[in-house]
Parts: C-alpha cells; sequence; structure tokens
C-alpha cells in the first residue's frame, strides 16, 4: 500500500468503480492531485459482476441461438451444447483485458491507489488500514450490492447475480424472483442456454420502468420463446432441499425448480462507514445531495448507486466527471436524469431515452402528447435479422420529441441518436431532413419521424 503519510490531496474518492475512477480520471486531468480508496478490485461492480460480465454471458446467449436457428436461413447449424467452463473463460478474459486497461490508466495518470476498507471518519479524512488520508475533497462513491428481501436468505440453491455470474453449470430450471433488469436478462440467458425459467414480478408488467408499451411487448416476446412468468403476485417464501428450491407466493402458488434466483434490485452500499456520524443525511441508506451532488457537509460530495435515481454504471460515469469538474471550478450543467439512455440486454433488447407515454401526459397534460409507433416490420434491416418490434415516440403537440422506446434486437445501439434526439429537443421535422442510411436499423428512427412529421414513406402501426 502506497505511502500517504502527511500528503493532502486535492481529492480523496471512497471506491473504485464507475462513479469513483471516473472522478479521478477526469481531476488528474484537470491536474488535481487524487487517491482513490477500494476494498475490492478497481472498476467496481460494473466491470467485474455486473454490466460486463452479463453482457457477455448474453453474447454467448446469442450465438447459441443462432446456431439453434441457422436451419431457418439455409445455414447448417447445430447447438452441440454449452460449456459452461469455455462461456466464463470467454468472459473473464474480457473483464481481465478490460481491468488491465483501467488499471493501467489510473496508474499513467499518477492517481494514488489505496486498497483496503476505508471509512469516513471526519469531513476530510478517509481511514483505510491504519493510515488517514485528507482530502481538501472528499467524494463517496461506495456503490451498490445486490439486495435481498426481509427474512429472505442468500445460500444454497437460492443466489443473486453476484452467484449467477460464476455458476459452472446450465442449471434445468430457474426462478427469477423479480422481472426488472437484472432479473429479465438472467432468464434471457439461461433460456438461451437451454433452462426452464419461470419469472415471478409483483409489479403488473415484467421492466416496470419502461413505457407500458415495450412491456407488454417484451411478455410477447418471452412467452412465444416460452420463458413463463407471473405478474402482480408477490413472493411468499421458499424452502430449499437436495432436489430444489420449493417458492411459494402470496396467491398461494408454487413453483419448483433447481435454483431461485434473487433479482429484486441494488441497494446503496453506505451501511457502517462513518457516514452519519459526519452530519450525511441519507434515505434508506442512499445519500441524499444537491443537484451539484453535494452532500450539504463541508467539501464532500457523492456520485454513483448510492445517490437516489437510475443505478446505472454510465449514470455514475457522468458523475463522476460532473463532480471533478465542479471541483476544478469548472461549473459544468447539472446532468438531466430523464436524458440518460437504458438498455435491457435481453433477446429481444430494449431501450428508452427520456419519458415514457404516461410520465409525459403526468407532466405534460393528456391532450398536450402525442404519440406514434413504427413498426420494425417495415425495416430492411430488421427483417433480415428476423427481429420484430417497433420505435415509439412521444411528443408534445406541436413541440420536441420527449421520449424514444424501442424494442428488438440490438435496438440498444440505436439510442445513441434517440439520446441525440431527446436531448438536443429535436422536432420530428428535425429529424426527418435527415438522411440515414439503407439498410440498417438506424433507419427506422428516420422513418419513425418522417412518420411523426406527417410524411409517412412507408405505412406504420
Amino acid at each position: 500500500m502506497a505511502d500517504t503519510t502527511g500528503t493532502e490531496f486535492d481529492i480523496v474518492v471512497l471506491g473504485g468503480g464507475s462513479g469513483g475512477y471516473a472522478t479521478a480520471l477526469r481531476a488528474a486531468q484537470l491536474g488535481l492531485t487524487v487517491a482513490i480508496v477500494e476494498s475490492g478490485k478497481l472498476g467496481g461492480t460494473c466491470l467485474h459482476n455486473g454490466c460486463i460480465p452479463t453482457k457477455a454471458l448474453l453474447h454467448a446467449a446469442e450465438l447459441a441461438d443462432n446456431a439453434r436457428e441457422g436451419e431457418k436461413l439455409g445455414v447448417h447449424t447445430e447447438l452441440k451444447g454449452i460449456d459452461m467452463s469455455g462461456v466464463n473463460a470467454y468472459k473473464d478474459g474480457v473483464i481481465s483485458r478490460l481491468y488491465k486497461g483501467l488499471q493501467g490508466l489510473v496508474k499513467s495518470r499518477q492517481i494514488t491507489f489505496v486498497e483496503g476498507h476505508g471509512r469516513l471518519v471526519g469531513t476530510d479524512t478517509i481511514e483505510v488500514g491504519g493510515q488517514r488520508l485528507k482530502g481538501k475533497n472528499i467524494v463517496l462513491a461506495t456503490g451498490s450490492y445486490a439486495r435481498s428481501l426481509p427474512g429472505l436468505e442468500i445460500g444454497g440453491r437460492v443466489l443473486t447475480s453476484d452467484q449467477a455470474l460464476t455458476l459452472d453449470f446450465v442449471p434445468k430450471s430457474v426462478v427469477v424472483l423479480g422481472g426488472g433488469v437484472i432479473g429479465v436478462e438472467f432468464a434471457s440467458v439461461w433460456k438461451s442456454f437451454g433452462a426452464d425459467v419461470t419469472i415471478v414480478e409483483g409489479l403488473p408488467h415484467l421492466v416496470p420502468a419502461e413505457d407500458e408499451a415495450l412491456s407488454k411487448a417484451l411478455e410477447r416476446t418471452f412467452r412465444k420463446r416460452g420463458i413463463g412468468f407471473t405478474l402482480g403476485d408477490r413472493f411468499s417464501g421458499v424452502s430449499q432441499d437436495d432436489n430444489g428450491v420449493h417458492v411459494t407466493l402470496e396467491s398461494g402458488k408454487t413453483f419448483d425448480a433447481e435454483l431461485l434466483l434473487v433479482a429484486v434490485g441494488r441497494g446503496p452500499r453506505t451501511a457502517d462507514l462513518g457516514y452519519e456520524e459526519q452530519g450525511i443525511t441519507l434515505d434508506r441508506g442512499f445519500v441524499i445531495v444537491d443537484e451539484k451532488l453535494h452532500t450539504g457537509v463541508g467539501n464532500i460530495y457523492a456520485a454513483g448507486d448510492i445517490v437516489p435515481g437510475l443505478q446505472l454504471a454510465h449514470r455514475g460515469f457522468a458523475q463522476g466527471i460532473f463532480v471533478a469538474e465542479q471541483i476544478a471550478g469548472l461549473n459544468p450543467a447539472p446532468i438531466i436524469e430523464s436524458g440518460i439512455p437504458r438498455v435491457t440486454y435481453s433477446h429481444p433488447e430494449v431501450a428508452s431515452v427520456g419519458l415514457t407515454e404516461a410520465k409525459a401526459k403526468e407532466i405534460h397534460g393528456e391532450d398536450a402528447v402525442e404519440t406514434l409507433e413504427y413498426n420494425l416490420g417495415g425495416n430492411g434491416k430488421s427483417q433480415i435479422l428476423a427481429t420484430q418490434g417497433f420505435i415509439k415516440l412521444v411528443r408534445q403537440k406541436d413541440g420536441p420529441v420527449i421520449g424514444v422506446h424501442m424494442i428488438g434486437d440490438r435496438v440498444g445501439e440505436l439510442i445513441g441518436e434517440g439520446q441525440l434526439i431527446v436531448n438536443w429537443e429535436a422536432y420530428p421535422e428535425d429529424v426527418a431532413a435527415l438522411v440515414h442510411a439503407h439498410p440498417t436499423q438506424n433507419e427506422a428512427l428516420g422513418e419513425a419521424h418522417l412518420a411523426l412529421a406527417g410524411k409517412p414513406l412507408h405505412a406504420h402501426n
């Protein structure tokens, strides 16, 4: 561990995940001295047991589906099986390369990395492994953990995404508790790998934070894929034995499976870190901040999953950059939460940015909102990829587009343009005037805006 006795840093960051390392890299770029304190590995949840490993599994799952369905395209492929040790070696290789790159980046910027469990012991001091690091500014970025429900013990055949990512076999059957992003992605992977999957979601829809049209479309596709789900029925209890798990719902329904995956969201990692003792306001474990991500105590800021809102790596990353620029006196513009894109990388993918139809009507009024759905059935590239889905646009009447919502394979790659449209407050006519390459799925965005501008070239809906 680096000896930092007597050194005062411009910034000491507690947590080396997306929010923490982005703060450090941007601050170092701006000429500030920085230390990062991290108890695990640099890169945090996203790199080691979140976004990156799950997307690697989803890519392997896509290849499995392609092999299974090659005959439909006249290609003689067959799926001989899934070798989880091979899948895990591929996944771990991806993580390892990104991890080495990140470590090199932090080193090259002269950022002091201190490994160990840090704790806030003063408004300008983090204590780690018996030494004290002083910072003119402190940034709290301690991230999140896979939550469970009260009384639901994790262990044995009951796992969270952390354990699910290291499984060395494909389960025969799984009950997934939670139909949000994480639950839906794992359900999609396991189904592609050949497991029997049932999702249990207490709310009325899968991916309940998305526009209802996307939720219903995902449910239809999952039904076709043979992924079972039960909605609007809450979990009551689980028992496990040598044969598997026995899950009971409040309605009395029961499910038997080999494993239960608990995917009920992520909680903020803020317990026993000295936050409250230093006067920081917590609400259900989340750190309360102002629009400049300042905690209201000394020069202490917070970024990432511990700040209430979307728990997304790219949000944490953006907040880290924001905090570094704020400390450096650049006075950056506050981040608009609704302008952050959201992607669920299941098969099919779900991607959105801006307001859902329901939220837009709540904010602007029932009659002040217009929507349009453009079916991917009219899009050449989507036909080639044999994917179905649609793009739904939400706009203010006679005003800009305020929501872009999509479902279909690979739509996560289209959300970049959707994000520009919403954040730059484009009118349908503005986008309709842009020439989109043919044949691409991207072209469907152009066509949807042509239709919304009143000049549809192909029939929609």
